[in-house]
């Protein structure tokens, strides 16, 4: 019954919700979309059409000028929910509109358990066909939590993905699983040669970087070639990191969180020789969720700021990194709304979408007579 109520949504929904240019932001918040489960993933196939994943396993794709939904089929069916894993990232190929790949990521029920795999499937219509799951990763634990899944590419052959510590702190230091790491391999799922631990026995080929917790965002930037990434922390210490090749993160050797249950700091401290330091921490955690850089014209005061959603202190966060990878300042927006934002986006107008955890889908506008801040 819920995929044949989906497509009756949004035909009516292309309203505007808050205007506001008046107050303290100068845009407006159009929403476009309003679907049943938790969106995850969202990218866009072409100028107006919007791919968006339902974590329960769901996959719509959304007119933005008429707000129509229409539902597609071809998804695996051991798509495993528990916690937080199903259904995660979607992201088109750079090569999609002579290919028309489009990757996943989605926790895989291996023996009854939830392993992150990244997949790649072609799209016709309103179908996925051609399902290639290109890597099934070694992550598996008994908990549901931490799977993480960006997805970014940096336009020279490569894709890269998050995998949490899926619950398990000391994994994220082991270099024998992919869990607590951004692994990165070729588009078409092989290893590249100089991947940093390629040619290392004690580790697995495909990581990049580790000591990671719970990566929920990863951006590329194709002008500068950086790879942004934030990630949960514990307690307090939500992290952004600049990625680079090779490196360690920390986790849960460093952190700047304290334990759930006790007053105690995770860790042995906030620095250690060898770890990687952030560019920023939040404490108290606001629960950071995707991560983008805005380069667009529609907002030009914003180009370069980096923006994530915030799940437990609902709004977007922005924040200004600078030239030397210093983060100066942070502004958060639309905590009017109330909302935990699961992801965000820049679309090829320069708009900003945005998805909710209760299943909206906004569009952020310039007002007219008024300067972006």
């Amino acid at each position: 019954m819920k995929l044949l109520l989906r497509p009756l949504l949004a035909c009516f929904l292309l309203i505007p919700l808050l205007s506001h240019g008046q107050g303290s932001y100068p845009f407006k918040i159009t929403q476009i979309a309003e679907l049943f489960g938790i969106p995850w993933g969202m990218t866009f196939i072409s100028e107006h059409k919007l791919l968006v994943t339902e974590r329960d396993g769901a996959l719509t794709l959304i007119d933005t000028q008429i707000g129509k939904t229409s539902s597609l089929t071809g998804l695996p069916k051991d798509i495993h929910h528990q916690g937080q894993g199903g259904l995660l990232d979607a992201a088109i190929s750079p090569d999609f509109e002579q290919t028309k790949w489009v990757y996943f990521s989605y926790s895989k029920n291996v023996d009854g358990l939830g392993a992150t795999t990244l997949a790649r499937a072609k799209l016709d219509k309103l179908r996925l066909t051609d399902w290639q799951d290109l890597l099934v990763t070694q992550s598996r634990t008994r908990t549901g939590a931490h799977f993480a899944g960006r997805i970014a590419f940096d336009h020279q052959g490569h894709v890269f993905m998050s995998i949490g510590d899926r619950g398990a702190r000391a994994n994220a230091q082991n270099l024998k699983n992919h869990a607590g790491t951004i692994i990165r391999l070729r588009l078409d799922g092989q290893i590249p040669d100089d991947n940093p631990f390629v040619d290392n026995d004690y580790a697995l080929p495909e990581i990049w970087t580790y000591g990671h917790r719970n990566p929920q965002g990863l951006f590329f930037n194709l002008e500068t070639k950086q790879l942004w990434s934030n990630e949960h922390g514990p307690r307090g210490g939500d992290e952004i990191n600049l990625i680079k090749k090779g490196k360690n993160y920390g986790w849960p050797v460093i952190s700047y969180g304290k334990e759930y249950a006790s007053p105690f700091a995770v860790g042995e401290s906030t620095h250690k020789a060898g770890m990687e330091q952030p560019l920023k921490v939040y404490i108290p955690s606001i629960a950071p969720s995707s991560l983008t850089q805005y380069k667009g014209n529609a907002f030009p005061m914003w180009k370069g700021q980096l923006f994530s959603g915030a799940l437990k202190l609902r709004h977007l966060n922005k924040v200004t990194p600078t030239n030397t990878s210093n983060i100066i300042d942070e502004t958060r927006l639309l905590n009017a709304l109330d909302e935990r934002i699961r992801n965000v986006i820049e679309g090829p107008d320069s708009l900003i979408y945005i998805a909710t955890d209760s299943g909206k889908i906004l569009s952020l506008s310039p007002n007219s007579n008024s300067e972006p801040q």
